[in-house]
């Protein structure tokens, strides 16, 4: 199984958090920052949203939902993703409905016309 690049250090998170660009909805908050490393993803859930348990499952949804949909998205970009306490109960598709919707307000998806010219 491919794996995909993903934001591991500290230095990382917190250079996308001051120096990138936020939305937010009710499930979600994502950090957008350009990177010449290719298209990282970072995701971020507190103790306060759960245990470890909700907390992982969460953190799966969210990975899951940055899998599916990676070839919609603009490459170069390294995406912070922080679940909120309202994104706990929540299936997977609303999580990835809320994720999509994020994209598309940071307007990072690319438009169907670019994908038919592949």
């Amino acid at each position: 199984m491919k794996r995909f690049h993903s934001i591991k250090k500290n230095s990382d998170f917190q250079r996308v958090y001051r120096q990138g660009k936020s939305y937010g909805n009710k499930y979600l908050v994502m950090y957008i920052l350009p990177s010449l490393e290719g298209t990282r993803i970072g995701i971020s859930v507190s103790k306060k949203v759960g245990n470890s348990i909700v907390r992982h499952r969460l953190t799966r949804l969210i990975r899951e939902s940055f899998r599916l949909n990676k070839d919609r998205l603009n490459t170069e970009l390294d995406i912070v993703v922080v679940a909120r306490a309202a994104a706990k109960d929540k299936d997977f598709h609303a999580i990835e409905s809320a994720f999509l919707h994020l994209c598309g307000i940071h307007n990072i998806l690319k438009n169907r016309s670019d994908e038919n010219d592949k």
